[in-house]
């Protein structure tokens, strides 16, 4: 896979998650999810979440058009660069609010719905190496891509070993044709240490490989870690509700959907590690 390819993969799986988040929210859809970011600035109490859900909605919308117009050389990339910093920015301040933490088990770092915000930070990497690769070097852009999907694996995958987590999890696993096994061979609590034991696990394997510049533990551990990603796009077809506008459009699908970021991080650490090896000097 050369830089065309990657770049067009990156970019078709920017397109169709941000598209399908931004007419989640200019649908009305996890209203609370508004709220609770906005909350944090205030506006909620100055627009009313239908129109703060346009505005979410519209941007996100005009991230997708602005990365296609400068990918096709229509326009400069300046503008998708601020959009995707804007769209990244204003949910990860919020991971300062207290209503992101779960308090009874001790806030900070135990996530509640902050779960899905600390996602946000995929995007920025994804944007400099698609529109400003030159500026930064093949180990810089793969570092940027890199803590990301570490952090996303680590912070939720430790989630995994607590009780509330476990729980939480139960309706996805248990209607999985691909993870509804381990229910079979472990409790609800030991399955989800599996889970978590298994992101935890790779996103170390894959650090070391980058950081060793070993091929074989890269190609092992990044498909691994695809693995976490591409699996969570199965939920949509998978739980009880699937095939719906609940699915697809409210919180299981915009949580969701954000995975597909991780996918295009891990693309592009792929293409410069493996593809075209990073100079790691």
């Amino acid at each position: 896979m050369n830089l065309k390819y990657t770049n067009n993969l990156v970019i078709f799986l920017l397109s169709l998650s941000l598209l399908t988040l931004g007419l989640s929210f200019v649908l009305g859809a996890n209203p609370n999810t508004l709220t609770a970011t906005y909350s944090f600035y205030g506006l909620d109490t100055a627009l009313s979440v239908s129109t703060l859900g346009v505005l979410t909605g519209t941007v996100m919308i005009a991230l997708v058009a602005a990365t296609l117009a400068a990918h096709y050389k229509l326009m400069k990339p300046t503008a998708a660069l601020f959009l995707a910093v804007l769209v990244s920015i204003v949910p990860l301040l919020t991971l300062f609010a207290s209503n992101r933490w779960v308090e009874q088990l001790g806030g900070f770092p135990i996530i509640g719905s902050g779960q899905g915000i600390i996602k946000y930070f995929a995007i920025v990497p994804i944007y400099l190496f698609l529109f400003y690769k030159n500026k930064l070097t093949d180990k810089q852009h793969v570092v940027l891509n890199f803590i990301p999907v570490a952090m996303v694996l680590l912070w939720i995958g430790g989630m995994k070993f607590y009780e509330f987590e476990a729980k939480a999890i139960v309706g996805l696993v248990e209607t999985s044709p691909f993870m509804s096994w381990l229910y079979v061979l472990f409790s609800v609590q030991g399955a989800s240490n599996v889970i978590g034991g298994f992101d935890v696990l790779f996103a170390v394997l894959l650090g070391a490989g980058i950081l060793l510049n070993n091929k074989k533990l890269i190609i092992l551990s990044g498909l691994a870690c695809l693995s976490v990603f591409l699996m969570t796009q199965t939920f949509l077809f998978t739980t009880q509700i699937a095939f719906s506008s609940t699915t697809l459009f409210q919180r299981l699908g915009q949580f969701v959907i954000k995975d597909l970021w991780y996918v295009a991080n891990l693309v592009v650490i792929a293409t410069l590690m493996l593809v075209q090896p990073a100079k790691l000097k």
